[in-house]
């Protein structure tokens, strides 16, 4: 689920239009239904009004975890912010090997992937 999705199943549960969600926010009723539709994404300070709004992590909004009320510890939420996974510099810095054989790029990348959901998990 991407942000637009998120938000507009978020007001949909709580039973409100876009008019009344866009007042509450402090923003127009058409920049609300554009990032709905995804034509546009909300700024930082936005995606934190909705985020205190409807009681969930940012996390949730830009869909890092499907875990409403769910925040990363700060030590993963920093490691995780610090690793690229498009760059194959850093993976090749980490050098990760199962059973003597080095992992490739997509298998190191699956492996955090795994790693990340875990943690989610037992938060």
């Amino acid at each position: 689920m991407n942000i637009g999705n998120r938000l507009a199943f978020l007001r949909d549960q709580r039973g409100l239009t876009q008019e009344e969600l866009a007042a509450s926010l402090g923003i127009s009723r058409a920049a609300l239904s554009h990032y709905e539709k995804s034509r546009r994404e909300p700024d930082t300070e936005t995606l934190g009004k909705i985020a205190d709004l409807f009681q969930v992590s940012i996390d949730y909004l830009v869909g890092r975890t499907s875990q409403p009320q769910t925040t990363l510890d700060p030590e993963i939420r920093q490691f995780a912010d610090e690793l690229e996974l498009s760059d194959e510099q850093i993976l090749e810095h980490f050098s990760l090997t199962i059973d003597g054989r080095k992992l490739t790029a997509d298998e190191a990348r699956r492996f955090i992937a795994f790693v990340r959901a875990e943690r989610n998990m037992s938060s």
